[in-house]
């Protein structure tokens, strides 16, 4: 818990006491620094063992979270953008590109959304919210993996696909569909990693894949908390204080999905959060898709499009 922290308001206990330890070394009590540091310690892991489902919405979001920047760095070696969708620009809130996993060796296509980690990289970046262009340009690497035999790997953090007039007027319904077919129709492994918010279409046209993992922390939803609530009670003012009774409701966390059957690992968190310790969080994202990566390396595309149909088929059925 370093002062760089952003404390969440839930974590405001733990900043107290945090803020204790300090005044403590400050005056040179040491012992006392320490007593309180330890205290902090544990009321954030018992803060983190109860988070509710909004909260984690909050912890998602926190902008201290690696971003697809930080993880392509840490789980590709030589990675290689390529961009544009060649039919109307560059989409800076989806990026893609080829590399190599580390420790791997193997050659992998990683498409994912980026949100930045400042004003400007969030503007540029669109606050990683697709336009057409962006999964138009998913489409185009995916079938690229697919005709050089190369695994893809994405990395789903979006609040949602850009509901702009601009994205709309180019088919924004039509590209996330497509997106959505090109992940389905793969003749490679697809490995879909959520490890932020995984939001409306915009996630699922990259997340149909063979095998969903989630980071323990991340929430995964058909709409966010505020717009379900928007929506359930109508009236904009009451949206953000019933959030937390919609992300109850709408089971947006890692470990009902996995009751559910809509995600397949659960990838832990460091105590406290992924932006607590955003490189050991990556590290255990790096094992976990070099684990489900490996089996369906051995399947040949025939078997990996029906089971993947198989999977989403049977998911229905259940749901």
């Amino acid at each position: 818990m370093g002062v760089s922290i952003s404390y969440l308001d839930f974590e405001k206990p733990v900043a107290n006491i945090q803020a204790r330890a300090a005044d403590y070394r400050a005056a040179g009590d040491e012992a006392g620094a320490k007593h309180a540091e330890g205290a902090a310690r544990r009321l954030l892991a018992e803060t983190y063992a109860r988070l509710t489902p909004w909260q984690k919405t909050q912890v998602a979001r926190h902008p201290g979270r690696p971003h697809f920047g930080d993880m392509v760095t840490a789980l590709v070696e030589d990675f290689t953008p390529l961009a544009g969708d060649r039919a109307f620009g560059e989409d800076h809130a989806i990026i893609g590109g080829l590399g190599r996993l580390r420790g791997q060796n193997t050659p992998v296509m990683v498409i994912g959304h980026e949100k930045g980690n400042d004003t400007a990289s969030r503007v540029k970046h669109n606050f990683g919210m697709g336009r057409p262009e962006g999964y138009r340009k998913a489409i185009r690497l995916i079938e690229l993996a697919g005709r050089f035999n190369v695994p893809v790997v994405t990395l789903v953090d979006t609040a949602g696909a850009f509901p702009g007039l601009d994205a709309e007027e180019r088919g924004q319904a039509e590209a996330i569909a497509r997106a959505t077919e090109a992940c389905l129709a793969a003749p490679v492994p697809i490995i879909a990693a959520i490890t932020g918010e995984g939001g409306s279409g915009g996630a699922v046209a990259l997340a149909a894949a063979d095998r969903v993992i989630m980071f323990e922390h991340a929430v995964y939803a058909v709409i966010s908390p505020e717009g379900c609530a928007s929506i359930l009670w109508r009236t904009s003012d009451k949206a953000n204080s019933h959030a937390p009774d919609a992300a109850e409701a709408m089971r947006v966390t890692a470990a009902d999905l996995k009751k559910l059957g809509i995600i397949d690992t659960i990838v832990g968190e460091p105590m406290g959060g992924a932006h607590r310790d955003p490189a050991a969080a990556v590290a255990a994202l790096s094992m976990a898709i070099a684990s489900e990566l490996t089996p369906l390396l051995a399947m040949d595309p025939a078997a990996l499009r029906r089971a993947r149909r198989n999977k989403f088929v049977e998911m229905g059925r259940l749901l």
